[in-house]
């Protein structure tokens, strides 16, 4: 894979607008301690904020815990609603970019070309926001929904009793998987467009620093270099950090159950936290050798690992039951996909509120994270082909990879429910982070795959660390891409603290309230995103 482009390297050339820049030498960084390369105002209190949030929740875990449970209590029963209703305007404003005159603007200018050929630019879509949550919830979620959170009220394949009900499986399988296809497909990928395409349409197109705040110019004029364009980018910074400490709770959770299940060890908070530090320490060496020598290569190397990975369950398991359940989950999800993105008028609240909304406030926390991501992979594209892309090619992978680990899942659970590990794991006990590995424990050479499932989990871990601080370092730089390297492993070190106390101070549940709590303002800016993404492309289309 290559190294994304500088984004600062096409600005002179851009077609923009003199008057964007206005200002701009204001968040300018300015050379702080320790070599840290800086914008003041954004870096000091996003990194005060959080040193105080690490302290008082390692002072305090009790009172977090149950701070951190009331918050994912209003967010789940009272904002319900207010998520969904978000992320579709957000799937709307997408559709808008693809069939309407906007989508013929081209990121960068008229005479702009692509940085990457269509296989390498869809190989980076694709590895762009996946990780820790394909092996955490490729069982989980299917299996979950296809039996417990039934979404849109399908029966059950368990009678009261707990007996098999055989004439309800292929509705209940079937609802399981577009259900689980909702949670990781277009909805979720119109969030990141929408980031991404906001970062590349005033980067490339405007010349404005590659910073979230760059794009409220529209709405802010010169007060966006000011302290309204230093809370949007303190926002983003928290977005960030809550998102992506969520992801290393969940894959610290995750490789300590397999270790358990393959080795024996013991299952525990302090276990998950020795694994958050040794993860983080190698998430530093990852850092410190840069991007070519570091993430690179362990990005290319997990990927290789993983689609190996998926090929060995799909062939030692049913492969025809898997390809025939990913099938049959596309067309209800296609059939489905409406009344599933209803906010209101449902009587599925276990799927709606637990999941749905959790699903959509990670996302839009993962927003500034992978949207930079993909803005910088993107440019020389058309806005509708940049959205269309974005949107098809990695939600099909995904629906892939979910389809098979789903269906195969299901298939062992409904064959022998009496035997089967997987409905141990997600239906009686409610073990979510030993889901993978009942699965694993049905299909040949169950030790080496738990194993390698543990070695993905870490690495996935590492790689979502180093470029995780690589994107909070641009942001509080003031969209610079080259600060100092003791600055990204400084970010380094604050996200896996923060996966550390939000560990403590009440597992999932404080993991969950972490992204809740960060998604509900920067939900807002998103919103206002959108705005200001036209008034800059009814400019372009001017011009034009």
């Amino acid at each position: 894979m290559s190294e994304p482009s500088d984004p600062s390297a096409h600005a002179a050339g851009s077609d923009m607008e003199t008057d964007y820049v206005v200002g701009q030498d204001n968040i300018e960084g300015q050379l702080g301690p320790f070599g840290f390369d800086i914008h003041n105002r954004v870096f000091v209190v996003s990194a005060l904020a959080s040193l105080v949030f690490i302290v008082l929740t390692l002072l305090f875990p009790e009172r977090a815990g149950a701070l951190f449970q009331a918050m994912v209590g209003f967010a789940t029963g009272t904002l319900d609603w207010y998520f969904i209703s978000v992320v579709n305007v957000f799937i709307l404003f997408c559709v808008v970019m693809v069939v309407s005159p906007y989508g013929k603007v081209r990121l960068g200018g008229p005479d702009a070309t692509p940085d990457y050929g269509y296989l390498s630019w869809f190989a980076m879509l694709f590895a762009a926001g996946i990780g820790i949550g394909l092996l955490f919830f490729g069982v989980l979620e299917p299996v979950y929904h296809a039996n417990v959170s039934l979404p849109l009220g399908v029966a059950s394949p368990f009678d009261a009793d707990g007996e098999l009900v055989p004439e309800a499986i292929a509705d209940a399988t079937a609802m399981g998987l577009a259900g689980t296809y909702l949670h990781w497909g277009i909805h979720g990928w119109a969030v990141y467009a929408v980031m991404a395409l906001a970062l590349a349409l005033f980067t490339y197109n405007k010349g404005l620093p590659f910073s979230i705040r760059s794009a409220f110019f529209p709405i802010l004029g010169d007060r966006v270099w000011g302290w309204w364009g230093h809370v949007i980018d303190i926002l983003a910074v928290f977005s960030t950090l809550f998102g992506l400490a969520t992801s290393l709770g969940l894959g610290a959770q995750q490789a300590n159950a397999g270790m358990n299940f393959v080795f024996g060890l013991e299952v525990s908070t302090n276990f998950q936290v020795v694994i958050i530090l040794l993860v983080t320490a190698v998430a530093l060496v990852s850092v410190w050798r840069g991007l070519e020598g570091g993430v690179k290569r362990l990005s290319e190397l997990n990927m290789i690992v993983a689609v190996l990975f998926f090929f060995f369950v799909l062939l030692a398991g049913p492969t025809l039951v898997a390809l025939s359940g990913f099938w049959t989950g596309m067309v209800t999800y296609v059939k489905e996909v409406v009344p599933l993105s209803m906010p209101v008028g449902r009587d599925d609240d276990a799927y709606r509120q637990a999941w749905t909304v959790f699903y959509w406030a990670w996302w839009v926390s993962w927003a500034p994270f992978v949207g930079m991501f993909i803005a910088r992979v993107s440019r020389g594209r058309t806005v509708r082909e940049f959205v269309s892309c974005v949107l098809i090619i990695p939600s099909l992978f995904i629906f892939i990879w979910m389809g098979v680990f789903g269906a195969t899942a299901l298939d062992q659970l409904y064959a022998s429910p009496e035997t089967s590990l997987v409905k141990e794991y997600v239906i009686d006990s409610y073990s979510p982070e030993l889901s993978l590995f009942g699965m694993l424990n049905e299909l040949p050479l169950t030790g080496l795959m738990a194993t390698i499932a543990i070695v993905l989990a870490l690495v996935f871990f590492v790689t979502s660390s180093d470029s995780g601080s690589l994107v909070i370092d641009t942001i509080t730089a003031g969209g610079k891409i080259d600060a100092p390297r003791v600055q990204r492993m400084f970010w380094a070190t604050i996200e896996g603290l923060i996966a550390i106390v939000l560990l403590i101070g009440g597992g999932l549940s404080a993991l969950q309230a972490g992204v809740t709590a960060t998604a509900i303002p920067f939900s807002i800016v998103m919103l206002l995103m959108c705005y200001s993404i036209i008034k800059a492309l009814n400019g372009e289309l001017k011009r034009r």
